[in-house]
């Protein structure tokens, strides 16, 4: 097995596998920023599969995410069958928000993609690749010259994404999507 599909398997099961080494680490990243910027990738097998390269104009965030607070709080008076459930759906994933704070702090750079790193009972972590498109290092790359387009200006906070399009659902194809593309708003404003 090569290095990159070891580290794969490791992060399978990160508690398990890393043990005592992500407990440490979960201890450090509460204690840092919510945003931090870092040298080099932990996940270095996700980060090359997803377009990381070690090179100028690349730039590596680690980014903490609340997890929870998406309940409703309970109703006081009246019964309302429909309405009394706690639940409450939210349609961005962690990963899509963690990627929309980065860009919004990073407004220079476009957010290449992201990758999970970790989780507690109060936090997810997730590493976002950021890309300078302005950078001649990154316009004379063959791979990410596209990003430099201006098409692809602040593509995160649009949902064009990997994590974005999953929360819209666009990764699924064939029966039972008719509705969301190209966006579940655009086809209400079809119906009407």
């Amino acid at each position: 097995m090569g290095m990159y599909q070891e580290i794969r398997e490791l992060w399978k099961q990160p508690k398990a596998n890393l043990g005592e080494l992500y407990k440490q680490r979960l201890i450090a990243w509460r204690k840092e920023d919510v945003l931090t910027p870092i040298k080099r990738p932990t996940r270095l097998d996700r980060a090359r599969s997803l377009g990381y390269k070690a090179k100028k104009g690349i730039t590596v965030l680690r980014v903490r995410v609340k997890r929870g607070g998406r309940k409703r709080e309970a109703r006081k008076h009246g019964r309302r069958s429909r309405t009394m459930r706690r639940k409450k759906i939210v349609g961005m994933s962690y990963q899509w928000i963690s990627e929309q704070k980065a860009q919004r702090k990073y407004k220079n750079l476009e957010v290449l993609n992201s990758y999970f790193v970790g989780k507690d009972g109060v936090h997810s972590w997730y590493e976002i690749i950021l890309v300078d498109p302005f950078r001649p290092e990154i316009k004379s790359d063959k791979n990410l010259r596209w990003i430099c387009y201006r098409k692809h200006t602040n593509r995160v906070l649009r949902g064009r994404t990997s994590a974005g399009q999953r929360s819209r659902g666009l990764h699924r194809k064939g029966t039972g999507t008719e509705k969301i593309r190209p966006s579940r708003r655009a086809n209400d404003r079809r119906s009407k």
